[in-house]
């Protein structure tokens, strides 16, 4: 029997490493793809860009506040903002899901497909070396065929 490459253990840690950071994001991504969380305002302070390889993102920054006044979050990011969407001061409808960093417009977010396809690369990943290991143990314990006398 074969040993495990270390190859194959970088592979499969790094497969589980992914699962690890997925699994995290599963909840907050479903939240926000079916639009459950505490709803309430944004209002659109400041606009913050990075430029890079020609190509420029752009997130608004600004304040929530729940609809009952139990929430309020400064400085929070409006997920899937670009420089046009808003206008300084410019409020709109959002919902906070609890996750650190930003709230999401009253469509949701569909990073629930980006978190899936992790899940399952991350799976594929820690999977494939024993997958691999198993094909070549059987391949190894099949009876090697006696030559033929002619």
């Amino acid at each position: 029997m074969r040993r495990i490459s270390a190859f194959d253990v970088v592979v499969a840690v790094g497969g589980l490493v992914l699962v690890l950071l997925a699994a995290q994001n599963v909840g907050p991504a479903v939240a926000a793809a079916r639009g459950d969380g505490v709803y309430g305002g944004f209002t659109a302070l400041r606009l913050e860009c990075v430029n890079h390889a020609g190509h420029e993102q752009c997130t608004w920054l600004g304040d929530f506040r729940s609809d009952d006044g139990t929430v309020r979050r400064d400085g929070i990011a409006f997920y899937g903002s670009d420089r046009t969407m808003f206008e300084r001061g410019e409020p709109t409808r959002a919902f906070d899901t609890g996750r650190p960093g930003h709230v999401y417009g009253p469509g949701g977010s569909n990073e629930w497909a980006v978190v899936a396809l992790l899940l399952l690369a991350g799976a594929g990943l820690t999977a494939w070396p024993l997958f691999r290991h198993r094909r070549r143990a059987r391949r190894d314990a099949r009876p090697v065929p006696e030559p033929q006398d002619a």
